[in-house]
């Protein structure tokens, strides 16, 4: 069935989202690649092959995500799997380590600017895509929700004094990640009565351009539970909340 099913990934002209895309368009599946930038968008889907179609999408602009929204209506009438990938850690890091970074980002001293920035993309472009892309959603027999999340944002962890990223733990990214959790956690409430599977997944601390590159784990090692969740049957579990393999990350 795989050959018929058309997905969406955001985010996908590069890192996770772009090795997301790569492994289901292996996988069989039509994908299309969002991409803020469309031209690097086109050079991601040629990269990944003729089952990759290149989709102009800024999470960001309302224009843009109507717009890709009615493309994928106008080429398939529907949507079976949105994965929802596109993120940003930042707008002022700069070159500065994560530990320099996380001294200008506590509470009583980050900037707003920042912490607005940094959840328009994280928190209310991913409500907005989710809007956009339901009404396609709800035309597939099959259809499944995947946010890629973050440990980081999880509460209970970071309320453990154990826990080893909890003094990195600001307003800006790890409480995006949270905001996230509780806006996928609205989605799964609202859907858990209809087919629409939806599902929320950590990649790890993964090397992309989200960290500057000072992550630990490969894009294909952080890729690999989206992929697995993304691929699950019509039976598979829905409102769950994991990181490879199947491990559940507490809220």
């Amino acid at each position: 069935m795989n050959d018929k099913r058309v997905a969406l990934v955001t985010g996908a002209n590069q890192g996770v989202g772009f090795q997301v895309a790569k492994e289901l368009v292996a996988n069989g599946l039509t994908v299309f690649v969002g991409s803020r930038n469309f031209e690097r968008g086109e050079a991601a889907a040629k990269a990944i092959g003729p089952r990759a179609i290149a989709l102009q999408l800024d999470v960001t602009d309302q224009a843009s995500i109507s717009a890709a929204a009615e493309r994928i209506r106008e080429a398939f009438g529907r949507l079976d799997l949105l994965v929802q990938n596109a993120a940003i850690s930042n707008t002022r890091k700069g070159d500065l380590p994560l530990q320099e970074y996380a001294q200008i980002t506590l509470p009583s001293n980050v900037s707003l600017d920042e912490v607005r920035a940094v959840w328009e993309t994280n928190v209310f472009g991913v409500l907005a895509v989710y809007q956009a892309m339901l009404p396609l959603l709800r035309e597939s027999s099959d259809a499944r929700i995947v946010n890629v999340s973050s440990g980081v944002g999880s509460l209970t962890a970071n309320a453990d004094p154990t826990f080893p990223y909890r003094q990195m733990y600001s307003p800006v990214y790890p409480a995006s990640k949270t905001a996230l959790n509780g806006i996928t956690l609205a989605m799964m409430i609202e859907l858990e009565s209809t087919g629409i599977k939806v599902n929320l997944i950590s990649p790890g601390f993964t090397k992309t351009n989200l960290n500057g590159y000072e992550g630990t784990e490969s894009v294909e090692d952080g890729s690999r539970e989206v992929v697995r969740v993304a691929l699950l049957g019509q039976d598979a579990p829905t409102g769950i909340f994991t990181r490879w393999e199947n491990t559940t990350i507490p809220w």
